[in-house]
């Protein structure tokens, strides 16, 4: 029976290696393209029905245009509220920690909904004066139209999350214009990864995205400059470093006030249309009392800065009142996004110091807006922890590359500082309370044992020179299918296989030939260090039986073989090791055999439940169990005589039924006791 056309195009879509995923590459870069343009669309006519309309409503009330003013973010934020309570929880919120939970718990699986509810209420919240970006929004979107077209179609996992990261990416190159810096926020943020593969795809979704919003927008950069900034002197380059160190804190209190409000709000046990009705007033007051610059995305101050139209005392004014609202917005219930606001709040604190730098160094700085834009992208770099994406964004919203080294300087700064005060980023903190970063995404054995602990110590190995008839005589004596090549030094020549003999014999090449003539020179090595997944993966690139493993990444020293046979065995063997530790604990119940869950226990010295005991003697929940201990580079399957030791990483496992309780266990153990 023939199939439907449908469902033929859908099963050459799963077996195509090529044009599929560059298809499916292309539609999503379309889609997320055309989600920015409308979402644009979406949030002027919202504005334009609450402030103008809002407007002409109130007078003809005979109400004063203040009043309309504080009230329009109220209500605002009343309808997005119920709207998440009723239709989609995932629209409220800042939208990108949520699409890392959905590529590293998910498999990339986000619902349908998701993306006009987020579209929705992400409009009103900004449209009606929400102290928020669109990019949050759009890149949710976005990466909601990429999953459900890799769902649509049938991918697996992997492929889903890849269509993920290609519509972020589309999302976030059509939004700012800025091609480059979507790849790299798909990249660095959302999957984390810069595989050749997943690099591939989300450039062609990029181009296609920002193809699809220059048609409707135009090709101008995001911010217009009214000069092209650039060091004024070599002097000048000094003063950078500082600022860096200056935004690195604010960064800092921007991200933790965002989620001292939000908790704030949560313990606050009232109705939730009182908790956004509430917010929605403080930013009313806010925005209309101290600047309506706050309201909205905030594209128009960035601009003021970078132009050098705002006094000293209102941009120092608005690094704190746009902190302010925007944790307000999010901790009441708002929908969008933290990418704007940081660059707003760090434009304002670049040209607070420009105006200082221009006092001291009247002759030897540039104008304040050179440190704005600096300022801007070191906030954001430092926040989210992606300094290359706040680079090229930067560059690439303003058109401006002379000013690129202080740039660079300034971000790398700001962002190790931020990093080395507190590892979370504006993004982690939310994926952590998601319980995104307990374990990579679809974590299972071949994530959690190494090449280490599979690989063969002894190398059946030849020297290049050998010639063919030793080799030849060898063969006859070992049963093996291939050798690894290396020299007088232990280093790694090539690999010669039995079937590369065979040929030489076969073409009467053997008298006055050596293994050099014949060996395979490009060979695939692994590390020590490296999951049998990475391994696995590189097996499937050749058809090969064994792979040479270097003692580390600088060198070309072979420390060991890892063979398919040996390492699905040692697959096979801990995850046996798993079942019956589990069976015999009964920490996962019969009937929910697959519903399992990994939780990883960071071992410190002052963690005295924990460490320096014995297995047997670490009182864990009886629905847990201590199923892995990793040190170093080792993975190994405890014993109840096994001791903790500091640096060690304990792997939990539980089910999702106690994995509250256990979380709650694990964070208590992780806190030095006196």
């Amino acid at each position: 029976m023939r199939l439907p056309v449908l469902s033929r195009l859908r099963l050459a879509v799963q077996r195509s290696t090529t044009w599929g995923p560059l298809a499916l590459a292309v539609a999503v870069g379309l889609l997320a393209g055309g989600g920015a343009v409308a979402l644009r669309w979406m949030i002027a006519e919202v504005k334009w029905l609450f402030f103008e309309e809002g407007a002409h409503l109130g007078a003809f009330l005979h109400v004063p245009a203040w009043v309309v003013t504080i009230l329009a973010p109220a209500v605002g934020m009343v309808i997005v509220a119920y709207l998440a309570l009723w239709w989609s929880p995932e629209a409220k919120g800042h939208g990108v920690p949520e699409v890392q939970f959905a590529v590293r718990v998910q498999g990339g699986r986000i619902r349908t909904r998701v993306a006009f509810a987020k579209a929705i209420a992400s409009a009103i919240s900004i449209g009606t004066g929400g102290s928020l970006g669109r990019e949050g929004a759009i890149v949710q979107i976005g990466s909601s139209l990429g999953s459900v077209l890799g769902q649509v179609t049938g991918l697996g996992a992997e492929e889903v999350r890849l269509m993920v990261a290609a519509g972020a990416a589309g999302a976030i190159s059509a939004t700012f214009n800025a091609p480059v810096a979507g790849v790299l926020f798909a990249l660095e943020v959302v999957l984390g990864s810069f595989a050749a593969r997943s690099f591939g795809l989300v450039v062609v979704a990029s181009v296609c995205a920002t193809a699809v919003a220059q048609s409707a927008l135009g090709t101008e950069p995001a911010f217009h400059l009214m000069e092209q900034f650039q060091l004024v002197s070599d002097w000048e380059l000094g003063l950078y470093p500082l600022l860096g160190v200056i935004t690195g804190f604010i960064a800092l209190l921007y991200v933790h006030s965002v989620y001292a409000a939000e908790d704030g709000f949560d313990a606050w046990r009232v109705p939730v249309w009182v908790k956004a009705l509430t917010g929605g007033l403080a930013i009313g007051l806010v925005g209309t009392f101290g600047s309506q610059l706050l309201f909205g995305i905030g594209h128009e101050g960035v601009e003021l800065a970078l132009a050098g139209g705002l006094t000293t005392g209102l941009m120092a004014g608005l690094v704190f009142m746009k902190i302010f609202a925007t944790s307000i917005t999010l901790a009441a219930g708002g929908s969008g996004g933290v990418f704007a606001p940081a660059l707003f709040i760090g434009a304002m604190a670049g040209g607070v110091f420009g105006r200082a730098a221009n006092v001291v160094m009247p002759n030897l700085t540039a104008s304040p807006g050179a440190y704005a834009l600096v300022g801007a992208a070191a906030v954001f770099g430092a926040a989210a922890h992606a300094p290359m994406t706040a680079i090229i964004i930067l560059f690439e919203m303003t058109d401006n590359y002379r000013i690129i080294l202080p740039l660079m300087l300034c971000v790398v700064l700001a962002q190790l500082i931020a990093s080395r005060l507190d590892p979370d980023s504006i993004y982690s903190i939310k994926l952590r309370r998601l319980g995104g970063m307990n374990r990579p995404a679809e974590m299972g054995t071949l994530d959690i044992l190494l090449v280490a602990d599979a690989m063969a110590d002894e190398i059946p190995s030849v020297r290049p020179d050998m010639s063919l008839e030793a080799l030849t005589d060898r063969a006859r004596d070992e049963h093996t299918r291939s050798w690894v090549v290396v020299d007088g030094e232990g280093s790694l020549a090539g690999i010669v296989a039995v079937t590369d003999l065979e040929r030489a014999i076969v073409e009467g090449e053997l008298e006055g030939h050596t293994v050099a003539d014949i060996m395979t020179r490009s060979v695939i090595t692994c590390l020590p260090a490296d999951t049998l997944r990475n391994a696995f993966r590189r097996f499937t690139e050749r058809d090969v039986y064994q792979i040479p493993v270097l003692e580390d990444a600088e060198s070309v020293k072979v420390a060991g073989v890892l063979r398919r046979t040996e390492m699905l065995w040692a697959y096979k063997e801990l995850s046996d090791e798993h079942q019956r530790l589990l069976e015999r604990t009964e920490a996962v119940p019969r009937n929910v055999r697959g519903d399992s869950v990994h939780l990883e226990v960071q071992v410190k010295a002052d963690q005295t439940q924990i460490c320096f005991h014995p297995i047997r003697e670490i009182k864990v929940p009886e629905q847990a169990l201590i199923a892995l201990l990793r040190r170093g580079d080792r993975v190994v399957v405890p014993r109840g005589f096994t001791k903790v030791e500091p640096g060690d990483v304990l792997t939990v496992i539980t089910t999702r039924e106690h994995q509250r309780a256990v979380h709650a266990w694990i964070q208590a153990a992780s806190e030095p006791q006196e």
